[in-house]
């Protein structure tokens, strides 16, 4: 299994989830995490969302993060799904799954690798609002969040 997917279609947690947990018998604890497009952002009604990405320079910063979540925890694997193109809302934007022999690292590397992504990860958006289309950076600044794991925010 490729610890890394960028695609159009739709995902199965349960089948992502099964797949991730059956190339470990060591595997005792799994933790999740799945983004949806919500209707509002910026105090803005959305109608739609369109994600964009670099091919091949997305797949290799997120393997980075997950290497360095390998690193700093006791894990197993990983594997993160994210999807582009038209999204409505309530759709599946994204998933980060990661196992390991235990739970409590589980947690932390699937709240490092989430912080990380929303963070560092290079997507752009479309949003499709009341007020016409606005493109935005679909990183979020949270110097909090990266500050947490030791990771220096960008451009300070």
């Amino acid at each position: 299994m490729t610890r890394v997917a960028i695609q159009t279609h739709d995902f199965d947690l349960a089948q992502e989830i099964a797949t991730l947990r059956a190339e470990d018998p060591r595997v005792g604890a799994v933790c999740s995490f799945v983004g949806t497009v919500r209707d509002r952002n910026d105090g803005s009604a959305v109608a739609s969302m369109e994600l964009e990405h670099y091919p091949g320079m997305t797949e290799k910063a997120i393997e980075a993060m997950i290497d360095e979540a390998q690193r700093r925890f006791d894990i197993l694997g990983a594997r993160i799904v994210h999807r582009v193109g038209l999204l409505q809302p309530r759709d599946q934007i994204m998933m980060v799954a990661v196992v390991s022999a235990h739970r409590g690292q589980s947690f932390q590397a699937c709240e490092f690798l989430m912080d990380y992504l929303k963070t560092q990860a290079p997507f752009w958006k479309k949003e499709q609002t009341p007020e016409g289309a606005r493109w935005v950076d679909a990183r979020v600044a949270d110097d909090q969040a990266l500050a947490r794991w030791g990771i220096q925010a960008p451009n300070t």
